[in-house]
């Protein structure tokens, strides 16, 4: 009890201190709140990032993957990209047919082509929206969920009917209070029967990600050819047996390009697992850099704290002879100063908190930066800012109950 009380009294008078001195306490805390509203900013920008990865980027699935013509995870190499250029040839809907054909790992294989058209309904039109020309399963496979009509289906495609579905930034361009399925969107001047209209799914770094129009492959090679912008995407019989299905794909591909034995692949695999391996290994480097540098801010706001405290110490030298005449034993002054020390830098970790929570605020509305403050950050930043300060008012704190009390008892305010 004794100690409690003695805790509480050595909270109240380190309050104090820090309201009767505000300015100096706040400069004090630069960079304390420097360091900890750079390290809650950087883990709300990762956690942010982490979110939308598992919610987007990785759409296929723990179980899906995609086989494409390149791919780069992690750093671009222009050199490679050149080199890949020359050497690797477009997916072909040959090379398709063989796979689906001869898989037998995977329960679901489709094939997806891209590029960019011009969208007119009505007296509107739109350049610059993503056309992809996919097979029956490709709502399955890339999670496209749908809100209005349904999804196309495999009659169609081999029929190469005229219909599509729309992202949900075409539907609220063109038909913002009224239900589209029925209507006709003219595709580079061709005419798509309107079934469906897809979830939204947002954007990151201002990249829509709805800004797009899906027709049957069958229609869209008959009208642009089957030379190039096409990938497929398969999804695993089981969690278990993903890598396996990846191998597959890779040998039968290979077989079909006749690669011998120690030739590098001239396509590339690709898994939601790899995506988000990439992420992380690009988030860790980020993290480690700003561990570096708010551990930078926190020595120099450590150093600060323990110069403050010291002068605090000389201020106060008859205060301590005062308590020590009444009393008060070496540990009480030692648990003052302590106490003192951590809930001044611990106040730094309290405002840092606080303001780059505003920060992520602004930031997630004015920006396409999905910023997203962990609970985790928080507890972090006010526990790493509270230790620095202990840490640091250690010598301080030792140095005022050591110090003797007739000497302290003459010295002058």
């Amino acid at each position: 009890m004794n100690r409690t009380a003695s805790f509480w009294e050595s909270a109240w008078v380190a309050w104090d201190s820090l309201q009767s001195s505000k300015l100096r306490s706040f400069l004090t805390l630069l960079g304390i709140i420097l360091a900890t509203t750079t390290l809650i900013a950087v883990m709300s920008i990762i956690h942010g990032m982490d979110i939308y990865i598992a919610n987007n980027v990785s759409s296929l699935g723990a179980d899906g993957f995609r086989v494409v013509r390149m791919a780069f995870l992690g750093n671009f190499d222009p050199k490679k990209f050149l080199e890949f250029q020359k050497k690797n040839p477009q997916l072909s809907v040959d090379e398709y047919e063989f796979l689906r054909t001869h898989v037998t790992l995977v329960k679901a294989i489709g094939l997806q082509a891209q590029r960019q058209v011009k969208v007119v309904a009505g007296n509107e039109s739109l350049d610059g929206v993503d056309l992809d020309g996919v097979t029956a399963d490709f709502g399955v496979l890339n999670n496209v969920d749908i809100t209005n009509g349904r999804f196309l289906i495999e009659a169609e495609d081999r029929r190469r009917v005229a219909v599509a579905v729309l992202g949900a930034d075409i539907r609220k361009r063109f038909f913002p209070d009224v239900d589209p399925v029925g209507k006709t969107v003219k595709v580079d001047g061709r005419p798509f029967t309107v079934i469906g209209v897809a979830k939204p799914k947002g954007s990151v770094f201002g990249q829509s990600l709805d800004n797009f129009v899906i027709v049957p492959s069958g229609i869209y090679f008959q009208i642009y050819g089957s030379r190039s912008g096409i990938s497929y995407l398969a999804k695993a019989q089981s969690r278990e047996v993903m890598e396996q299905a990846q191998d597959e794909a890779r040998m039968l591909l290979r077989a079909y390009r006749h690669l011998r034995p120690g030739q590098d692949d001239t396509f590339a695999v690709i898994s939601s697992d790899a995506i988000v391996s990439a992420w992380d290994r690009l988030t860790g480097a980020i993290a480690a850099t700003a561990v570096a540098v708010v551990s930078v801010f926190m020595v120099v706001g450590g150093v600060v704290i323990m110069n403050i405290m010291l002068a605090v110490v000389s201020e106060r030298t008859r205060e301590i002879g005062i308590r020590k005449s009444v009393g008060a034993r070496r540990q009480d002054i030692l648990n003052q100063f302590l106490v003192e020390s951590s809930m001044l830098a611990g106040s730094g970790g309290v405002i840092g908190v606080v303001l780059s929570w505003t920060v992520a605020m602004l930031v997630r509305k004015l920006t396409p930066v999905p910023m997203d403050v962990p609970v985790s950050a928080v507890v972090i930043g006010v526990s790493l800012s509270m230790t620095v300060g202990l840490f640091f008012g250690i010598y301080p704190a030792q140095r005022a109950s050591k110090l003797d009390p007739i000497e302290a008892l003459r010295a002058e305010n």
